[in-house]
């Protein structure tokens, strides 16, 4: 069946740009709302393992409302540039900036970030890089502008959740979440796009390479909540 959202299995940046511009304004709202508050744990738990030094410099890539950027900036002295394509979800973000002068706000695509080689002493990706167009070509990017040694953390969801509560989180993923987040966000198609989306993610293994292939080294892999979602810290050589 045809949909008016974008193709999971190729991930075109602009349609995939209108669908979150269009959610925009309930996003932060269907996040907890979905998660059951979990996503801010999620966030203190990635944030703690990138370890932000204060008076350095770090990404929040895919950054949408800024609430990882505010999580990194809890650390005194720790300047944050956050960067997303949807300039809808960055206004958002603008609010929560309260005239913070050490957040930036940048519009940017993944795939062609606008900053110089070594720009960043670290950086963090929330929940976005199931939605790069190329997924390869944007870790690699990610890597040019880290400095040498800078630390990076991925938190995201995984291919498949296994265990015990495997299959009821799935039944939920899959048909509970979209119903939900429809209703709510108004968006028909949105909500289905997530559960496709990770359908169509590398695999635990396969991701494992990819970050390899892209000049990083692997620190930490583990997954949260029941495997709900994984966390990955890796450090560019």
């Amino acid at each position: 069946m045809k949909t008016n959202g974008p193709d999971p299995g190729t991930r075109r940046g602009g349609e995939v740009r209108l669908m979150f511009s269009a959610i925009a304004p309930r996003y932060d709202l269907l996040n907890h709302l979905l998660s059951l508050n979990i996503d801010r744990y999620w966030r203190k738990k990635a944030a703690k393992a990138l370890a932000p030094e204060a008076g350095k410099l770090y990404l929040d890539l895919c950054c949408g409302t800024g609430d990882f950027a505010l999580e990194l900036m809890k650390r005194e002295g720790v300047k944050v540039v956050g960067v997303d394509f949807s300039e809808e979800m960055l206004r958002i973000a603008e609010g929560k900036r309260s005239g913070r002068s050490a957040l930036k706000l940048a519009a940017g695509d993944a795939l062609s970030l606008p900053f110089k080689d070594g720009s960043f002493d670290g950086g963090t990706v929330a929940f976005g890089i199931r939605n790069f167009e190329k997924l390869e070509e944007g870790m690699n990017e990610i890597c040019r502008v880290m400095k040498k040694g800078a630390g990076f953390v991925v938190l995201e969801f995984p291919h498949k959740v296994g265990g015990v509560l495997g299959p009821l989180f799935n039944f939920y993923f899959r048909n509970i979440l979209p119903l939900i987040g429809r209703l709510i966000s108004k968006d028909s198609f949105a909500y289905t796009y997530l559960p496709e989306s990770v359908g169509h993610f590398p695999a635990d293994e396969e991701l494992k390479e990819l970050f390899a292939r892209c000049g990083f080294e692997l620190l930490s892999f583990r997954k949260l909540t029941f495997g709900i979602v994984f966390e990955a810290a890796i450090k560019k050589r």
